[in-house]
């Protein structure tokens, strides 16, 4: 019978795959290295969507919380009740987007972390906007493939530590394994190279403003129909004209596009942005100068928004 205890006992302990990451003696985390994170991460988003939510994320609230006990509890033993208020604080501190769910990024700032590593995924300024993502990927995209390769997104964290004054702390060796592990959370696909998706969850921007419920529906006037309002595109329209020329034109034209084909499309790539922006401007009677004026921009968003074009706009 004491021998069937024990097994059990080993067996739950085996089956805590957190507690191997905590010190015998404190119960502290141990900083991760960059592959100990990642199979932290592998290991809780067991169906590999890029998101530990539902049943994955219960399961490792409860091994997280019982492999901080000196004794060898099993996760079981958090009863449901204690489960739910469990997630209610954790959610509200680590699921900033509140989405229900914990994205890479967010399990980043939970688990302690070699501290150059944790620097990749704790980028101090958020992008302002896509514009600024797609000259970032002109810049990276060095030999105009349509992808960020192994090589260019080595140059890519390199240049990044560089900028936080930390390229003199990381080995080549150390540069390599980085830029693997980055691959292998980012390249959903996995094809060994960041498409125009995937490199976007990589570098975050602060939001993208056509998610707005304004943009998509509009706003409601005395007699209940929806309409957008000259305030809601000059927003949109400063937003991505980011030299205030009165245009939106390259990578300013291909940012606004971004945040355009997210709406209907998740997981896409450069040619993508190319078929689409072929689409969009053609269904707006676009005069090919390379350019979008305010008036091309209301055309737009009252067809993104479903409305009839209205004097005021």
């Amino acid at each position: 019978m004491e021998q069937s205890a024990n097994s059990k006992v080993h067996l739950e302990k085996a089956q805590n795959f957190m507690r191997q990451y905590r010190d015998p003696e404190s119960r502290e985390l141990k900083k991760l290295s960059a592959n100990q994170f990642m199979d932290v991460w592998s290991h809780y988003d067991r169906d590999g969507n890029g998101y530990i939510e539902g049943s994955e994320l219960d399961g490792f609230l409860k091994e997280f919380v019982s492999s901080a006990n000196a004794t060898d509890i099993s996760p079981e033993s958090l009863t449901d009740e204690m489960l739910v208020e469990l997630k209610s604080c954790f959610m509200e501190a680590y699921d900033d987007n509140q989405d229900g769910k914990i994205d890479i990024r967010e399990l980043a700032q939970l688990l302690p972390m070699e501290e150059n590593f944790l620097l990749l995924f704790r980028f101090d300024n958020p992008l302002e906007s896509s514009v600024e993502f797609m000259k970032i990927w002109r810049e990276y995209d060095s030999d105009n493939s349509g992808y960020i390769e192994a090589d260019e997104l080595k140059n890519f964290l390199r240049d990044l530590l560089k900028e936080a004054k930390k390229i003199n702390d990381v080995s080549e060796d150390k540069l390599i394994e980085y830029t693997d592990t980055m691959l292998r959370v980012f390249d959903a696909n996995k094809d060994g190279r960041l498409q125009l998706s995937e490199m976007a969850k990589l570098l975050p921007v602060k939001e993208n403003f056509l998610c707005r419920q304004v943009f998509k529906e509009g706003k409601i006037d005395e007699e209940g129909a929806a309409k957008l309002t000259k305030e809601d595109i000059e927003k949109v329209f400063s937003l991505y004209d980011r030299d205030n020329n009165g245009s939106i034109e390259n990578e300013e034209l291909r940012g606004f596009l971004k945040d355009l084909l997210e709406l209907v499309k998740k997981d896409y790539d450069a040619q993508d942005l190319i078929e689409f922006e072929e689409t969009i401007l053609r269904g707006v009677g676009y005069d090919k100068d390379g350019k979008i004026s305010r008036k091309e921009l209301t055309m737009i968003l009252l067809a993104l928004a479903k409305l009839p074009p209205d004097d005021d706009q």
